[in-house]
């Protein structure tokens, strides 16, 4: 297959995971709360986890079709988690449009979240496989471990001192939890043997690895229309990014300061956005750590990509290893 054939085969699993979401939206709750999660739930995006589950099943030998319902589900975990992140960040927009706490208010965004996460749990539920109560234990565990990934997250907001090693360890639950659980799940509903669900979970994991430090740097290097969120964002928040703790040990004289009053309160005591976030990129771009966030993106794609190979060849396999690398060269 080449890559406009493994472009369509994504396509066509995101579409199938879009029309069951759209059914999902209109079933549920009262009048005000079905509207709020068919905007959520419409609003697009990749739909990589539900994608990756699907995948995942197949490449262990399933059918697609028996990993609907769960793909589903992690999605909509998935939704439940930015609705929420949104609030904690005070985030005006995503993908584009005004967050559910703007477009709506504070307590209807939180009832949309929980809500969300209901309708998640009822999706995944009417999946059909001799080991549900083990998903759903996978699926628990998720939740819980994204959870305490977002509390590590605003715990750096107050604390002095973090390091990288300390981000790597947040971001593999916040993001790259619901990546590795993506593709484990997907690996047991089609059937995997305990080494293939091992490999299909060490794909997740760098693969969600590689995302987020992908996702850091699109922050400063995407365009503003295409990304769907404010360039810069992570810069003007201080949030504790690869490329913020790594410029905390690189930089020096005026750099340094300027790194510092960033890491403090997102370099509001230095200067306006206009002028502190060009400055914060220039630094990036001094010392190298523009170049060393893509090395980082690139060792973990690989990796991944090689975690799939003690899997049978297949077309699922091979869909994977193509997705793995098409978002190193994501815009978006």
């Amino acid at each position: 297959m080449n890559d406009s054939s493994h472009q369509r085969r994504y396509t066509d699993l995101r579409q199938q995971i879009d029309r069951y979401l759209t059914r999902v939206a209109r079933s549920g709750g009262s009048k005000d709360l079905a509207e709020a999660c068919m905007y959520v739930l419409a609003g697009g995006g990749k739909r990589l986890r539900a994608v990756l589950v699907l995948l995942s099943c197949e490449a262990a030998g399933g059918r697609t079709r028996d990993a609907v319902h769960a793909g589903a589900a992690i999605e909509i975990m998935h939704n439940f988690t930015l609705v929420h992140d949104d609030i904690m960040d005070h985030a005006p927009s995503r993908r584009g449009r005004p967050t559910v706490h703007i477009r709506w208010n504070l307590n209807n965004a939180l009832l949309v979240g929980d809500v969300l996460l209901g309708f998640a749990y009822r999706q995944l539920l009417k999946t059909r496989n001799p080991h549900l109560v083990r998903l759903v234990s996978l699926f628990t565990t998720g939740v819980i471990e994204v959870c305490e990934g977002q509390a590590l997250d605003l715990a750096f907001e107050r604390r002095g001192t973090v390091t990288v090693p300390d981000y790597f360890r947040m971001i593999e639950k916040k993001t790259g939890r619901l990546v590795s659980l993506a593709t484990e799940m997907g690996a047991l509903i089609g059937g995997a043997t305990p080494s293939e669900i091992s490999a299909l979970r060490d794909f997740g994991h760098y693969l969600g690895r590689a995302f987020q430090l992908q996702d850091d740097l699109l922050d400063i290097v995407a365009e503003e229309a295409e990304f769907g969120k404010v360039i810069g964002g992570d810069i003007m928040e201080g949030k504790k990014t690869y490329l913020l703790l790594t410029a905390a040990r690189r930089a020096r004289g005026r750099d340094r300061r300027l790194v510092h009053s960033v890491l403090r309160d997102g370099g509001r005591t230095v200067g306006p956005r206009r002028s502190v976030v060009p400055a914060m990129t220039a630094i990036y771009r001094r010392y190298g750590i523009i170049e060393a966030t893509e090395r980082l993106i690139r060792q973990n794609t690989d990796r991944a990509a090689r975690s799939l190979t003690s899997l049978p060849a297949s077309r699922a396999r091979t869909t994977l290893s193509w997705l793995a690398h098409a978002l190193v060269h994501r815009s978006s």
